[in-house]
């Protein structure tokens, strides 16, 4: 973990960086030209937005192809995907997607199931706790508990790809997977972030890859207010970054989709057939 001279992000960004503040992003948030946050609070948020799970080999039979409900919450929940071409004991891509404000698990995973089919890719599908996600609310906690479970159980039924295992979300869920991502860069290797509004306070972890996407014409999360100002912030920070306009509004077009599990997977196999991280025995 960079601790000195590196990142401080904060809403749609942050007091240190200088960036505006969106009101739609949510609330929870310091003004621009609030003085930074002193190292000692840092380090409790940044431990607060850790997940420890890490990819095993599952002893014995695995899950298989199709739909499953994750079974760890009564009213809000979440799903795994694995493709029919998904074999147990072959290790295959993952990727955690989040959705955006008032959404859904289930909702949100047609924006990436027929990828998913065609590129052989498992989906875990989180609901978050409450209406959106934790850190846009009030700060990290029972969001990042509930996908450190889903992780744990998803990583001992299915066999993942540790050297491609990426966050995705949409919106609120972008946004979420940024600081996440960030804060988790030694566990994924990629960030796809579909039309974000702000990185939430975080101290890095590793320099995993990122997509953002965002609409020209965005009326809910503007892109001045957005990502054209937290891209070159990353950039400015040495992440790689792959950036995609498009004309629309706060959607994500299938085009946009496409494009964005192609540079994922195109990324992977750069990155080499040997996975990053070894796989853990159980």
């Amino acid at each position: 973990m960079r601790l000195i001279g590196r990142r401080v992000f904060l809403g749609t960004a942050g007091a240190a960086l200088g960036l505006a503040v969106v009101p739609a992003c949510g609330s929870g948030r310091r003004d621009v030209g609030a003085e930074p946050e002193d190292p000692e609070t840092m380090a409790r948020r940044h431990a607060r937005a850790r997940l420890r799970a890490r990819p095993v080999r599952p002893p014995g039979a695995t899950a298989g192809p199709g739909i499953q409900p994750l079974g760890l919450g009564s009213q809000r929940d979440g799903v795994v995907y694995a493709p029919p071409s998904y074999q147990a004991g072959r290790p295959a891509p993952l990727i955690l997607t989040l959705h955006g404000a008032g959404g859904s698990a289930r909702r949100s995973l047609p924006r990436l199931q027929p990828l998913a089919d065609e590129h052989g890719l498992l989906l875990l599908s989180i609901d978050a706790r409450d209406r959106t996600w934790d850190v846009v609310l009030r700060g990290y906690g029972p969001d990042v508990a509930f996908i450190e479970a889903a992780l744990a159980q998803t990583f001992s039924r299915y066999t993942v790809d540790p050297g491609r295992l990426a966050v995705e979300g949409f919106s609120d869920g972008a946004s979420y997977a940024l600081g996440l991502g960030l804060s988790n860069g030694d566990l994924f290797t990629h960030v796809l972030a579909f039309s974000p509004g702000f990185v939430p306070l975080v101290e890095d972890e590793g320099l995993p890859r990122v997509f953002i996407s965002h609409g020209t014409g965005d009326p809910v999360l503007p892109i001045e207010q957005c990502s054209r100002r937290i891209v070159p912030e990353l950039r400015r920070r040495r992440y790689d970054v792959r950036y995609v306009e498009f004309e629309g509004g706060h959607v994500v077009p299938p085009a946009i989709a496409r494009e964005g599990l192609g540079w994922f997977l195109q990324e992977s196999r750069v990155e080499g057939q040997v996975s990053r991280l070894p796989l853990l025995d159980s």
